[in-house]
């Protein structure tokens, strides 16, 4: 923990004897507290002090009582007290006699001068330690830079108690706002996809919205199922606020029920009831938008009003189609892209656009599906014939559409290699929806690929924010790590986010590959054994198998070379994740002919996997190095 007193240098050049006698009060009431809280004052430092203590919770309850006796303080000569600002993280440190050292320290001094004035801020660690232990509420900041420190950090501020008002957005006056999946109401239990799709809609309708920031679908998706108090949710997705609500369909009569609450108070910011007619539907999206925007002081401008109108067609039964095809989307993603749920949701999408041509949104979500779905569960050279006439029909229908931007960045990423092109419809499509979590992943992943992994790592983490329990992101911001060889911050960083999700088998594979790299086997062992014997997609089967590899155990690895050879597995396996096995079993010769064939047929996984640590046998080699340059990458 570190402590300083806001103004003090100030206060020094008007009245020296004053600043002193300040600094000895200060002094004589921060040494008896920490001490009660079993903490010890390792140094002082100027007008403040550095302090250690056994745990965080001891630390941040040891912070909240110097803040409310300081609060409670009464003036000297009418005079108040300097207020004082706390830091605190959690982390090892190192002795050197009675002082200590470490990047710990070095990281709880950056974040001391963040919190405000009579304020306490903390690290994302020490508020995963506390956050269930305490009476205090937490808000959380936006993502920090600070000196010394490549990436950004993520810091909380404790809301005191007897502060006069509770903030209800982030520090950058941002608010952030989570639609939960509105409940289905409707006589016909098969009405489920259409209440799935219009909490879609209207987070996309929300996110269109310049000054708030909406959580992403997959983020909020699991309240369906297993439904939590409002503040438990707002705790796990860092958000101000929180709409929720019914859908109720009988023909063509609608009911739908809406709230806006307010975290802080659990109060209501409004709550309406919407009787209409469903084709008044693309109407009530805009009213909740504008109602949003009110609640939350947001200034709408001319454009923001334009886009909140801006209707995805006016055809009902080929919205009622779209939503379809955005629940099937929605299924096919959550069970990792079978070929099946794909061309279920490209069926819907297909049939919205025959009933209504004109609808730009229908066509960039079809695109989108292709993308995603593209040597995940269908070859890339079977789909990508159909992309380009869709993404550009999106675009001439709709220029100013972020889902149409998103698609034409990524496939000018993925299928082009032309990466000058995707960074601009990246950049884009965040200007055009600041909240689209997509383009800010994508965006993240372009940035590793060109080797840009400071401001990879800042995009991915963007894309975190905005959806925070999606397990894939984490995943990727420790493999940008990982491909920049910063092995230690990478295993850091993928302990501290096991620590959040201990379920993500991704992330234990990330973690066992790369104690590997550090020449830590027996850490690495443990990790390769919390997934063994698991049914797996293909992913994290071939993840598997290179650990297992790595670990002096081959088999796995030489099952799917074996079966991919034969065409009999049970996965589709893209050609860059065979060459990564061939590497690992010692068979470089033939991971080069691999890559080569795939090259030859316009394969796109080459790309992705490139900077995967697993080449680094062939990352020399003169025949690596020409596929680079056929795709316009240079080493």
């Amino acid at each position: 923990m570190f402590t300083d007193l806001a103004g003090f240098t100030s206060k020094t050049h008007e009245d020296e004897a004053g600043a002193l006698r300040m600094l000895r009060e200060q002094e004589s009431l921060v040494r008896p507290l920490v001490e009660a809280h079993g903490g010890r004052q390792v140094k002082a430092i100027g007008d403040g002090f550095l302090l250690e203590f056994p745990n965080a919770l001891d630390a941040v309850e040891c912070a909240v009582e110097l803040q409310r006796r300081r609060s409670e303080t009464k003036p000297v000569d009418g005079e108040p007290p300097l207020p004082m600002r706390v830091g605190i993280h959690l982390g090892d440190v190192q002795g050197a006699g009675s002082d200590i050292l470490g990047d710990a320290v070095n990281i709880a001094s950056r974040v001391e001068p963040l919190a405000e004035p009579g304020g306490i801020c903390l690290t994302s660690q020490v508020y995963d330690q506390v956050r269930n232990k305490t009476p205090f509420q937490f808000q959380r900041l936006d993502p920090k830079h600070v000196k010394g420190i490549s990436e950004p950090i993520i810091v909380y501020s404790v809301v005191l108690p007897w502060t006069s008002t509770k903030p209800t957005q982030s520090s950058s006056g941002t608010p952030r706002l989570a639609v939960l999946p509105l409940t289905n109401i409707s006589p016909d239990s098969k009405d489920e996809y259409f209440a799935d799709g219009l909490t879609e809609e209207l987070i996309t309708v929300l996110s269109r919205l310049h000054g708030l920031r909406v959580i992403a679908r997959t983020s909020v998706s699991q309240y369906k199922m297993s439904p939590k108090p409002v503040r438990q949710v707002a705790e796990e997705l860092g958000v101000d606020a929180v709409l929720e609500g019914s859908v109720r369909r009988a023909g063509t009569r609608l009911r739908i029920t809406l709230q806006l609450i307010d975290v802080s108070t659990e109060e209501h910011r409004w709550a309406e009831n919407y009787d209409r007619q469903l084709d008044d539907v693309f109407e009530i999206q805009a009213e909740v938008a504008e109602k949003t925007a009110a609640a939350l002081r947001l200034e709408l401008l001319g454009s923001d009003r334009e886009a909140l109108r801006r209707a995805p067609t006016h055809n009902i039964a080929s919205y009622d189609l779209f939503l379809r095809g955005i629940a099937a989307f929605q299924r096919t993603a959550d069970e990792g892209w079978t070929r099946h749920g794909v061309e279920e949701a490209a069926r819907y999408f297909e049939a919205a656009i025959a009933l209504d041509p004109a609808s730009s949104i229908a066509y960039a979500y079809l695109a989108n599906l292709l993308i995603a779905a593209s040597d995940e569960s269908i070859p890339a050279s079977e789909v990508r014939p159909r992309i380009p006439p869709l993404v550009s029909r999106a675009l001439e229908l709709d220029p100013g559409g972020g889902e149409a931007h998103t698609a034409r960045g990524n496939f000018a990423l993925q299928f082009e290699f032309d990466w000058v092109k995707a960074e601009e419809e990246f950049c884009t499509a965040i200007r055009l929806n600041p909240s689209s979590m997509t383009a800010h992943a994508w965006y993240g992943i372009l940035l590793t690929t060109l080797g840009r992994f400071p401001e990879a790592v800042t995009e991915i983490e963007a894309a975190m924010e905005l959806d925070p329990l999606f397990r894939q992101l984490p995943a990727w911001k420790v493999r940008s790590l990982t491909y920049a060889r910063r092995f230690p911050e990478a295993i850091e960083a993928a302990k501290q986010l096991l620590e959040k999700d201990p379920g993500s088998q991704s992330l234990h594979l990330l973690l066992g590959r790369l104690y590997t790299k550090v020449g830590r086997p027996d850490d690495a062992r443990p990790e390769a054994e919390s997934v063994r014997g698991l049914v797996l997609g293909a992913t994290l089967a071939v993840n598997r198998a290179l650990l297992l590899s790595q670990l002096g155990q081959p088999e796995e690895a030489r099952v799917l070379i074996s079966d991919w050879e034969r065409g009999t597995g049970p996965h589709y396996l893209r050609p860059s994740y065979v060459a990564a096995l061939l590497t690992q079993v010692g068979e470089n010769e033939r991971a080069l002919e691999v890559l080569e064939e795939d090259a030859a047929k316009g394969g796109r996984g080459f790309w992705i996997d490139f900077r995967r640590t697993e080449f680094d046998p062939i990352r020399d080699n003169p025949r690596f190095l020409a596929l680079l340059a056929k795709i316009g990458l240079v080493p």
